[in-house]
């Protein structure tokens, strides 16, 4: 059976991705992707698939893979029933470790760890009792937190002792032969055009079949209408955007393929809960958070005696109701 290929959409402000997922999802099927993964489960028994390694897993179950290494976990659950965390994922790619290998003479102790993932390494009980806590944590981490976090977890990985190899030795990765594929070759196609026109019957020609098979095996493999997964994805080809200051919105909407501001929009309220401009608001809001610390810290300022305080970017509204509660300034 030929792996689907996943597209893992990092963020241009942030090194690395970094979420989590419940069971049943979308992503949980045999697939791929070039970036290196960390995968830690923290709720539900099952079976785990890692290239040609089968074998049982349960909560605690913790494996680094290399890139285009096919792998799979499948649940113990009964039909109906819905797992809302069911683990913790982090995904980097070639590209940040190339320029870790570049930067930082430290970082070659990581290289035969990383060499040994194309097989896939599974660690034991004690590595991951010291891991999900750091896990945990990274998923709410923001700004230098973030890489202090990665970095300290790939520290107790690489000195971990309780750990093995997958995959057999003779087992290969073809990335070549899984693009190949009539659903991958559709993926990545539509992952290098979002910007352009898609439409449903040139992709059903470009996979030789007609629009109404296409239709039915493109949902099946990634659990969404063709249309709903062009439009998910060019949702995040637009929030990324909106981290550059310099674009307006309407310049952005054109960038991630949307050929219309209403619909531009519409289509971002539906899957972000807020126009894309209030998005950006509080991608500033952010921003300004962290610079904040950072000039604390700059001064000395110690936890003991700081002072919670939201500080608002030039431009921001002022009145609270413009705020989640949670965020009102005050």
């Amino acid at each position: 059976m030929q792996p689907d290929l996943e597209i893992v959409a990092v963020r241009r402000d942030e090194s690395f991705k970094v979420w989590s997922h419940g069971y049943p999802y979308r992503t949980v099927r045999w697939h791929f992707h070039p970036e290196y993964e960390i995968h830690l489960i923290v709720a539900t028994t099952g079976k785990m698939f890692v290239g040609d390694h089968i074998s049982s897993f349960a909560p605690g179950n913790l494996v680094l893979m290399g890139p285009n290494l096919p792998h799979n976990w499948v649940s113990d659950v009964p039909q109906g029933e819905t797992i809302a965390q069911r683990n913790l994922v982090v995904q980097f790619g070639q590209e940040f470790v190339s320029s870790c290998v570049d930067s930082f003479p430290e970082w070659r102790q990581v290289e035969a760890l990383l060499a040994d993932s194309r097989r896939g390494v599974s660690f034991g009980a004690t590595t991951s009792a010291v891991i999900q806590p750091l896990f945990l944590e990274l998923l709410a981490a923001r700004g230098l937190r973030r890489l202090v976090l990665f970095m300290s977890m790939l520290e107790i990985l690489v000195s971990a002792e309780d750990r093995e190899t997958l995959a057999s030795p003779a087992y290969q990765a073809d990335p070549t032969g899984f693009a190949s594929t009539r659903i991958n070759h559709v993926l990545s196609y539509i992952g290098k055009n979002l910007a352009g026109e898609l439409r449903e019957s040139d992709l059903a020609q470009l996979a030789g079949q007609s629009v109404s098979a296409f239709s039915r095996y493109f949902r099946r493999h990634t659990g969404l209408p063709f249309v709903q997964y062009v439009n998910r994805m060019r949702i995040n080809l637009a929030c990324q955007l909106l981290t550059d200051e310099d674009l307006s919105v309407t310049e952005i909407c054109f960038k991630a393929g949307f050929n219309n501001l209403s619909n531009f929009n519409r289509q971002f309220l539906a899957v972000k809960g807020m126009a894309p401009s209030k998005f950006r608001r509080y991608q500033q809001l952010n921003g300004a958070s962290r610079d904040a610390s950072e000039e604390a810290a700059a001064r000395g300022v110690g936890i003991d005696d700081a002072v919670p305080a939201i500080v608002l970017a030039p431009g921001l509204p002022r009145s609270a109701a413009a705020y989640p509660p949670n965020l009102a300034p005050t």
